[in-house]
């Protein structure tokens, strides 16, 4: 008796997102070779749009592929399989060159741990994107200075991190993000290290940054932390399980 030959058909290959889609992930997959034949997948053929001024927050318990998600959005890391199309650019396909550049030049990252130069003061650590991206000196100064204005920290400038708080050392790390008016602003658990009243400060101020026209992508797994969002995706085993709008 003749067997029926199983063939795989791949998703098709798209040649141009939408131009509403700031993030267009098509079967984007990551897999990690542990040597001894076995592989994991941590992410399994994500799909994903988010348009341009979108607030989006994506969820997921440890292990999910959340934050393999994040480095491939964030350009940290390529997809083993599928496209990312980052403000309309094919960056999945691109070497880490090239990559470090669209970093610099498309994406404002906000981490945790700030990430601060500790010797340097609030004004250079924001000038340091605009250092890689060639800005002349003069010019850097007067662009970092509007970031930190923007987010409250003026009166600072001149202190280093240890002269700062908590909460004041992750205005100035958002001020860095915006300094190069990046196409998205990813924010890594930006209330970790963060007590609870201070914490509502940053999100209130990704709240009126969003309101002014930027694109925010925020991961966490803190549900009072995503409810911000005005949309929450949830990764559960390297694909997406639900995506809620709330607005």
């Amino acid at each position: 008796m003749a067997t029926a030959e199983v063939i795989s058909i791949s998703e098709p290959v798209v040649s141009a997102p939408p131009e509403s889609a700031i993030i267009y992930t098509h079967d984007l997959w990551k897999t990690y070779d542990m040597g001894s034949e076995q592989q994991v997948h941590a992410l399994r053929g994500v799909n994903l749009q988010i348009r341009r001024n979108e607030y989006a927050a994506i969820m997921g318990p440890s292990g999910s592929g959340k934050s393999t998600l994040m480095n491939l959005i964030g350009c940290l890391d390529s997809p083993s399989r599928g496209q990312y199309w980052l403000n309309q650019q094919l960056v999945s396909e691109l070497d880490d060159d090239e990559l470090a550049r669209i970093r610099n030049k498309e994406i404002g990252f906000v981490f945790q741990t700030f990430n601060l130069l500790a010797r340097a003061t609030a004004l250079h650590n924001v000038e340091l994107p605009l250092i890689y991206a060639g800005i002349p000196s003069n010019e850097r100064i007067d662009r970092a200075k509007e970031s930190l204005i923007a987010v409250g920290m003026e009166a600072r400038m001149h202190h280093k991190p240890n002269e700062l708080s908590g909460g004041q050392r992750q205005r100035v790390a958002i001020a860095r993000a915006l300094v190069n008016k990046p196409s998205i602003i990813l924010a890594d658990e930006p209330t970790g290290n963060l007590d609870s009243q201070t914490g509502i400060e940053i999100m209130a101020l990704f709240d009126r940054l969003q309101s002014e026209g930027n694109t925010i992508v925020l991961v966490t797994h803190e549900h009072d932390i995503a409810a911000y969002a005005h949309r929450v995706i949830h990764i559960k085993d390297g694909v997406v399980e639900r995506d809620e709008r709330k607005r």
